[in-house]
């Protein structure tokens, strides 16, 4: 009958469509989620994941990622999982079995020889010279005419951003000469390296 309403199917409400998710789990505090809470926007939504101490290990890191962004991961929205850490202690055993998990999850993964700060040092110069730990980084990345008063709670993107294609480059070449070496990037024997850029092409990439 004309003007009488339809009965409710569940079935027939289509689902509601929503933009992806990156999921970034981090090992830091401060550092990584100062730099990438830049990149959220309309189009990207980011979702920046900072770790408990006890899966600080790259290969924990990894295999808890799914564990502590919820229930709220759906990969058939297109939902993302990248993991960011840096060498720290861990051996070319655990790394390599983080890299191993992360493949088979199809998560991504941002990972730094020494520490993050080598990304930001890409951005001032094309430093391919051994880094003895995270300290030595931070000493290079505070020399005049870089980031000379830098501490890891500063906000330091405005300052890097007119940069940035510069130290993809950078990094990009540094990781395909390690390849021709038949070094594995995810090593300690990759030092120094970064593949960050290739989390922040991915981020770039959703905000045409």
């Amino acid at each position: 009958m004309a003007g009488m309403r339809k009965e409710y199917n569940p079935n027939r409400v289509a689902r509601r469509s929503r933009r992806p998710v990156v999921y970034i789990v981090c090992e830091g505090k401060e550092t990584e989620i100062n730099y990438f809470k830049h990149f959220r926007t309309r189009n990207c939504l980011v979702n920046i994941v900072p770790i408990p101490s006890k899966h600080k290990a790259a290969e924990h890191l990894v295999r808890h990622a799914k564990d502590l962004v919820k229930q709220s991961f759906s990969p058939k929205d297109g939902d993302t999982i990248w993991c960011v850490f840096d060498r720290d202690s861990n051996t070319n055993e655990m790394l390599s079995n983080a890299e191993k998990y992360a493949a088979a999850a199809k998560y991504g993964i941002a990972f730094s020889n020494p520490c993050f700060e080598y990304w930001f040092l890409l951005h001032y110069i094309d430093h391919v010279g051994y880094i003895g730990d995270a300290a030595e980084a931070l000493r290079l990345l505070r020399e005049p005419g870089r980031l000379e008063n830098y501490e890891k709670a500063h906000d330091v993107f405005a300052a890097l951003f007119g940069s940035q294609d510069a130290a993809i480059q950078r990094a990009s070449k540094r990781i395909e000469k390690l390849g021709k070496e038949g070094t594995a990037v995810l090593s300690r024997d990759s030092n120094p390296c970064t593949t960050v850029f290739q989390l922040v092409e991915y981020l770039m990439h959703q905000n045409p």
